[in-house]
């Protein structure tokens, strides 16, 4: 892979202390805080080790760590990084969010939008300029401020209009276009079925407010061996500001520059049965997100690059 050292690992294979274990559902103070600080120093001390004995651009490095996610995040549709650093969590059918200690695996906090609470085919979340948006299928974004612990918010919905060109399953927030990103899993418009489409949203309703990325197909899906690429997933490398993306059909990941040229397209690791998210942390930790399928949903940790 040119550029990039990509990790992969069974299942089975769990370095991090604890990895495999389910998560404590919102009841970290009931958790061992001994064995979620052995469960972090484990953690460090993989993501310390390095595979000095294969070359860096073929080299396969193992997950350090996974972790089993509780049963109301089987469906654990996105996930994004806080501009502090932690991360927030979703499902599927409705608005709630789950704050995820990802280098221990407990959750810590769970709120829930609207009154009564948001129902939609909820597909996948972001922060911007300190407000948090879930994006549907449709289209629809979904704003509103993180609660706490227990905390039912308020929100205010933006209708994208763009429900016909797209059926939506990535988000993210390009700070250098003041953007949101909406990946699209499905391209409903016929002249763009050969390409990866990205549709820019600005969050300033300035001048012309949405603008469009299109890759071509043939760059992103031919080096995986597939015909198409569906995204899952969209964030944005802290180190380098280009866009990667996830696919749950092929089972992909994909980085792009902001104009559109391909870094690198190939397969995940073994392992991922439904991967649906994917962020990546200022310390060089790549997060993927796994809806429950024939084992429960699942955080996967790597190093990064």
């Amino acid at each position: 892979m040119t550029g990039r050292a990509f990790a992969a690992a069974a299942l089975a294979t769990c370095v991090a202390a604890s990895a495999c274990r389910r998560a404590d559902a919102a009841k970290t103070a009931r958790a061992d805080s001994s064995v979620l600080a052995k469960r972090e120093t484990r953690l460090e001390d993989s993501l310390s080790q390095r595979d000095t004995t294969a070359k860096d651009s073929t080299a396969d490095r193992s997950a350090v760590a996974r972790w089993i996610m509780p049963k109301n995040l089987d469906e654990l549709s996105g996930i994004v990084l806080t501009h502090d650093g932690r991360l927030l969590a979703h499902g599927d059918e409705k608005a709630q969010v789950s704050e995820i200690d990802y280098r221990r695996g407990v959750v810590t906090k769970q709120f829930v939008v609207g009154h009564p609470t948001v129902k939609a085919d909820l597909e996948a979340i972001t922060v911007a300029k300190g407000l948090v948006y879930l994006l549907a299928s449709n289209g629809t974004l979904y704003e509103f401020h993180e609660g706490a612990n227990g905390e039912r918010v308020d929100y205010t919905t933006h209708d994208t209009r763009l429900g016909k060109e797209c059926e939506f399953e990535g988000l993210a927030f390009d700070s250098t276009l003041n953007s949101l990103l909406l990946a699209c899993k499905h391209v409903g418009t016929k002249h763009l079925k050969d390409d990866m489409v990205i549709y820019r949203w600005k969050l300033d309703q300035s001048g012309n407010r949405l603008s469009r990325l299109t890759v071509p197909l043939k760059d992103v899906a031919a080096p995986i061996g597939e015909k198409h690429f569906h995204p899952s997933d969209i964030t944005i490398d802290p180190f380098t500001g280009d866009y990667v993306l996830i696919s749950g059909i092929e089972k992909a990941i994909v980085e792009i520059t902001r104009d559109g040229h391909v870094v690198f397209a190939r397969k995940l690791p073994p392992g991922h049965d439904q991967p649906e998210s994917v962020a990546i942390t200022k310390d060089s930790i790549l997060i993927i997100g796994d809806e429950a399928k024939q084992r429960p949903a699942i955080l996967t940790l790597y190093r990064w690059p």
